[in-house]
């Protein structure tokens, strides 16, 4: 039988809950973990209409981009939307999830599919997120150092970059002495013992901190290993906001423009002013991004694609860069594909439906 724990695990395996932004609510929102799911319902927002869809067509489980709650709620009432779908989900044994920023800071997330059907390629994160990366030290008797040193590299440390299985060792001793309630892998009771160890060294992202110190644990024989853990500034460069990467061959901004509309069936596209040269370097920042254009910029982006720029912030681009703001929900519609695509490759005849209810609440004339 498939939970919803099962299914959000398998989301949270590509966009850890731990890259979420500090004013995010991304996770399971309503429901059980360990209820069994007969349905999932994919969306980028949850409202009445979706709710009603999950329930007509037998899907317990709605996965959606944005959280449908946001706030904290302090009564239900059915006095707005949130506080009507709750019931309603409640009601009707719904469980809801959302996986959101945490989905927008992984390259393969919502950024990827975007730069997917574009066709970008040599791709990386335009805004590499930092304090996400800790160093791990510990103290291993040399016999002992490979099979600490694979369960660690298998737990997910020693990444940087496009390189694995990185580490740094040196020789050193190690002293201590066990009092009567210890047992000792090596040394005597009361004694002081020294003993020839390796001082190991990984790279590891916080979000699997828990994971590789259990792995640590497991792998290590002493009874109480030593080990530190030290904060750092390094960015980790595949986690972060947008992407930019490079479109295969150069291409003419105003076909460019074009092929955005026809991508993402756009009533309409606002942009700065066309810079008469070719596009090849482009940025990418689903939803609200506009807070990043000086960050494209600054990587050498011909194009910035996002939404929700406000007005004045259009004169920042300063014939710099073209801004092409495709909205809020064109910007993320894919996110549906991407959940579709991680819940079926891991089951693949599994009852899994995207919305046929477009949430987008803005609309064009």
């Amino acid at each position: 039988m498939t939970t919803v724990k099962t299914i959000t695990g398998w989301i949270e395996e590509v966009a850890p809950l731990a890259l979420q932004e500090d004013y995010d609510n991304a996770g399971l929102l309503i429901g059980s973990p360990d209820m069994v799911v007969n349905g999932v319902l994919i969306t980028v927002d949850v409202t009445e209409p979706v709710i009603e869809e999950a329930y007509n067509i037998g899907c317990n489980l709605i996965i959606s981009h944005h959280p449908l709650i946001f706030r904290g709620v302090k009564r239900l009432t059915g006095q707005n939307e949130t506080q009507r779908c709750i019931i309603k989900a409640i009601k009707h044994n719904i469980a809801v999830y959302a996986a959101h920023t945490n989905m927008d800071n992984v390259l393969s997330g919502v950024n990827g599919k975007i730069a997917e059907k574009i066709g970008l390629k040599n791709m990386k994160i335009l805004l590499p997120k930092k304090q996400t990366l800790l160093k791990l030290v510990t103290f291993v008797p040399v016999n002992h150092i490979s099979s600490v040193q694979n369960a660690l590299f298998e737990a997910g440390a020693g990444h940087i970059g496009n390189y694995d299985n990185c580490s740094y060792s040196s020789e050193g001793n190690g002293t201590f002495r066990a009092n009567e309630k210890a047992n000792p892998f090596v040394g005597e009771i009361d004694v002081t013992h020294t003993e020839a160890e390796i001082r190991l060294e990984v790279i590891m992202p916080g979000y699997l901190k828990e994971k590789i110190i259990r792995a640590l644990l497991n792998a290590h024989p002493y009874e109480e290993p030593a080990y530190d853990i030290i904060p750092l500034d390094n960015a980790l460069s595949i986690v972060g906001a947008g992407i930019i990467g490079e479109l295969p061959g150069e291409k003419d901004e105003l076909q460019f423009l074009h092929q955005l509309k026809s991508i993402f069936q756009l009533d309409t596209l606002k942009h700065t002013s066309l810079l008469n040269k070719t596009i090849r370097k482009v940025a990418i920042c689903g939803g609200s991004g506009s807070e990043f254009l000086p960050e494209a910029i600054t990587a050498g982006a011909d194009v910035f694609i996002s939404a929700d720029f406000k007005y004045h912030q259009y004169f920042d681009a300063e014939n710099k860069i073209l801004i092409a703001d495709i909205g809020h929900y064109e910007s993320e519609q894919f996110t549906k594909d991407v959940f579709y695509e991680i819940i079926t490759k891991n089951i693949p005849k599994f009852a899994v439906r995207i919305s046929d209810v477009n949430t987008n609440p803005i609309k064009y004339l």
